[in-house]
């Protein structure tokens, strides 16, 4: 049952590699898994809900953005790396990798918060037959509980700028918020939680091709009731960015699962393992050989 492991390098259209891991299930194929990863957050921490997918027949393909993990070429502040370009270079690569290794089935996202979000930037999104998003929100300062807002708005508003204009990237690691980021990941992130709908601050500015507008697959968004950031509000925002989209939803309650916590980022913890059969549901309802 085990799933067996290979670590890859990914060419993005722009040449630049990316690191990634290929699990490959043991059982006979059901359909293949991008795992599509959260702002700074390095593949690894996916390991073990991952492993599990493969267990269940799913092929999965992980990776790090480009600046983060594995994937960093050189001196970290002299890279390209955003938002936009983690959606529209490093998703779009990833997917037509998924591709490559798991022929002829079909072909889903677990995207967690960014790795939802940025869906609509990949130019290959349309050959994605589910979207299964955990919190996974427009991160919008102004719709969080003012216990969380306070921390929020000193993050996006004065450490991401002043740490950017002292270190040249935004020391992320230093207040517990993953790996360190690129410039223009902090910049942007920075500016798309200040507005509205996330991405669609940059739209017709940064951001002028995208595919928002026309997904129309099935699609579960999942978030927890101690999530600060993927409050039900800043989901509502996010889910209306996908105009043609129909959101199924889903509101977990630690409580309700015998855990302390879900928050942002526990729902792929070992901890939470009871709650990773409402993915294999989710995937099993939507999968079929092509």
């Amino acid at each position: 049952m085990e799933a067996s492991v290979q670590h890859l390098a990914i060419d993005c259209r722009d040449n630049f590699r990316l690191a990634a891991s290929v699990y490959s299930p043991s059982l006979t194929l059901k359909a293949a898994v991008l795992i599509g990863p959260a702002t700074g957050i390095k593949r690894q921490f996916y390991h073990h809900f991952t492993n599990f997918l493969a267990e269940q027949g799913y092929g999965v393909l992980t990776f790090d953005n480009r600046g983060i993990g594995e994937s960093i070429h050189g001196d970290l502040n002299h890279g390209e790396a955003s938002l936009k370009c983690w959606g529209e270079k490093d998703m779009s690569a990833a997917l037509s990798a998924l591709q490559g290794h798991f022929p002829d089935v079909n072909y889903h996202l677990v995207g967690h918060s960014a790795g939802g979000q940025l869906v609509g930037l990949m130019d290959n999104c349309q050959e994605i037959s589910s979207l299964f998003n955990v919190a996974c929100s427009s991160g919008q300062l102004r719709n969080m509980k003012p216990s969380y807002k306070y921390k929020a708005h000193f993050f996006m508003n004065m450490y991401i700028p002043t740490s950017n204009l002292l270190f040249g990237h935004v020391k992320s690691q230093w207040v517990g918020m993953g790996e360190p980021l690129p410039k223009l990941v902090g910049k942007q992130w920075r500016d798309w939680c200040n507005g509205e709908g996330y991405v669609k601050t940059a739209f017709g500015k940064d951001v002028t091709n995208h595919w928002y507008d026309e997904l129309s697959i099935p699609a579960m968004w999942v978030n927890a009731v101690d999530d600060d950031i993927a409050n039900n509000t800043n989901v509502d925002d996010m889910t209306s960015v996908f105009t043609k989209m129909t959101a199924e939803r889903l509101e977990l309650d630690p409580a309700d699962h015998q855990l302390d916590e879900i928050g942002h980022m526990k729902f792929f913890s070992r901890k939470a393992d009871k709650l990773w059969q409402i993915t294999t549901d989710w995937l099993e309802k939507h999968s079929h050989t092509n």
